[in-house]
């Protein structure tokens, strides 16, 4: 049976300062009696694709429509080449998706897959419907971050902010938080296929985490006049080295040295598959959070939930 029914005729976060969210988070364990309904906004891509999938093969949660500007009218199973059409066209408008949604009254979940500078608009959206977010938007500016927790504050409404849906990529920054306290010595060498976002967000997300924790990092080599030596981010002397080659995976290696040692944390990202434990962990806390005192309703990263 098809998740949407409605009429319908076919037709890649620059900031580098901390964001803040309350550090004290809640969520009732009362589960609900029927499954998750998830909007997937930006489905055509290659993580809409993959989070079709995945979402539609989890536990209690169900795909119930998809959202973009590219293969409109096209069934969401086929595009995913899936064995079965899911019978969910893909359909450019937002509001009939959430309109058609909200009827049901089911706890609903909106993943914005999109752009920076939809983000703010499409949350609005989804929280004007009764539905929280999960927003994975790379690059998406602080100004931004700041104005949506400001929003869902007033409105209530449960929204997360995650710099990255990889498990692994939030051990590695916070397996790092840990070592900055024990080595004086630290440098991010990291590898892409291409050179777009450099350095990237998660290079800037661990340089941030190790920040302001009191320590100033490669003190015998804080000139910044060699280029050779790699970027310097923020104010305590971490450098990223960035290596860009086609073919290479996407890997964030952070070393750490000490007197006779040197201490390596390294993630590999080799698949768009590696985002969706994260997604789907996501997508089940965000619709039972409840923050301490409702003092806030935007949690910031994927860590909050682990």
């Amino acid at each position: 049976m098809a998740a949407l029914n409605c009429p319908f005729q076919p037709t890649n976060y620059k900031g580098t300062k901390k964001i803040h969210a309350t550090p004290l988070i809640s969520c009732s364990m009362q589960s609900s009696q029927t499954n998750i309904k998830v909007v997937i906004n930006g489905a055509a891509k290659e993580i809409g694709r993959a989070a079709i999938v995945a979402v539609t093969k989890a536990r209690g949660m169900e795909v119930a429509g998809a959202v973009d500007s590219v293969l409109v009218g096209e069934d969401a199973g086929k595009v995913c080449n899936m064995e079965e059409p899911l019978e969910i066209p893909i359909i450019s408008d937002l509001t009939m998706v959430l309109g058609s949604i909200s009827q049901s009254k089911a706890v609903s979940v909106v993943i914005d897959f999109t752009d920076p500078t939809t983000v703010y608009d499409n949350v609005k959206q989804a929280t004007a419907f009764g539905m929280r977010s999960v927003v994975y938007v790379p690059r998406i500016s602080d100004d931004t971050v700041t104005a949506l927790s400001a929003f869902c504050e007033k409105a209530s409404m449960g929204c997360l902010v995650a710099p990255t849906l990889s498990v692994g990529s939030v051990l590695l920054q916070q397996a790092a938080i840990s070592a900055s306290f024990h080595y004086k010595n630290v440098e991010i060498v990291e590898s892409r296929p291409n050179a777009s976002d450099l350095p990237s967000p998660d290079a800037i997300q661990i340089a941030n985490n190790m920040s302001n924790l009191g320590q100033i990092y490669n003190r015998e080599d804080l000139s910044t006049d060699v280029l050779a030596r790699g970027q310097v981010l923020g104010e305590d002397g971490i450098r990223v080295h960035s290596l860009v080659l086609p073919g290479l995976p996407s890997s964030t290696t952070v070393h750490f040295s000490g007197p006779g040692e040197v201490y390596s944390l390294r993630h590999d990202i080799t698949d768009v598959q590696c985002l969706m434990p994260g997604l789907l962990l996501a997508i089940r806390r965000v619709v039972r959070l409840k923050t301490v005192n409702c003092l806030q309703n935007l949690v910031y990263g994927l860590e909050k939930f682990l």
